[in-house]
């Protein structure tokens, strides 16, 4: 009886705390070959897709960006942005990881735009995180990251400030791309499907494919 209720409350726990992503609205399909899906801010070129939503929590949030990113290259999406709940009074609502949607569209990758030449270091999902940027000291606190614009040619040294943690140097060659990166204390599965979003691995620093750092920069607030 007693392995009966420990089993029965783990199923429980796991069910709380599942996440699931629907399909839940098809407008039309789009050939494409994109294998990029970014988040945009100006939809005023783009073509309607279809929309997704988000339910329930999960801490894995490469995992829940694989299944939108599958969900969304069903229809031919390359892009998307974030749809807010709307309030009685019509208001939007304050973004809630547990439930959110996304309206999914095809832009022509020489119409998509968006601010580079920064670096975007993210913290995980359920501890702060400590970090020094060329021996300039951050404190992360969960879902959150901080932005930093960057200087082409210059050297940056990420830290995790710990007796044993990792450090990094990145030296970007140019203003017109981004670098993304996420400190994390905990074990993280690197992908190899193309779409899970983890492209390098140096102990807790990771460095992110760009659309999964996209995706983290829509769901994580801005410290």
């Amino acid at each position: 009886m007693k392995k009966v209720l420990i089993a029965a409350l783990v199923f429980l726990i796991q069910l709380i705390n599942a996440q699931n992503v629907y399909l839940t609205k098809v407008e039309k399909t789009h050939e494409n070959t994109d294998r990029f899906l970014y988040k945009i801010d100006e939809v005023k070129d783009a073509e309607y897709l279809g929309e997704i939503e988000v339910q329930g929590f999960s801490k894995y949030d490469d995992e829940v960006f694989a299944l939108i990113y599958k969900k969304a290259k069903e229809i031919g999406a390359n892009t998307y942005t974030l749809k807010p709940f709307e309030n009685i009074d019509g208001t939007a609502q304050d973004f809630n990881p547990s439930n959110y949607r996304l309206s999914l569209y095809f832009l022509p990758k020489d119409k998509i735009t968006e601010p580079t030449g920064y670096m975007y270091i993210f913290a995980s999902s359920d501890k702060d995180q400590k970090i020094a940027v060329n021996k300039k000291d951050y404190v992360i606190s969960p879902r959150s990251y901080i932005m930093l614009e960057t200087v082409p040619g210059e050297i940056y040294t990420v830290s995790t400030k710990k007796l044993l943690g990792s450090t990094i140097k990145i030296q970007p060659k140019d203003s017109s791309a981004n670098q993304y990166f996420q400190i994390s204390a905990t074990k993280i599965k690197s992908d190899h499907t193309g779409v899970g979003g983890l492209n390098l691995k140096s102990g807790d620093i990771i460095g992110l494919e760009s659309s999964y750092g996209n995706f983290l920069r829509t769901i994580y607030k801005k410290q």
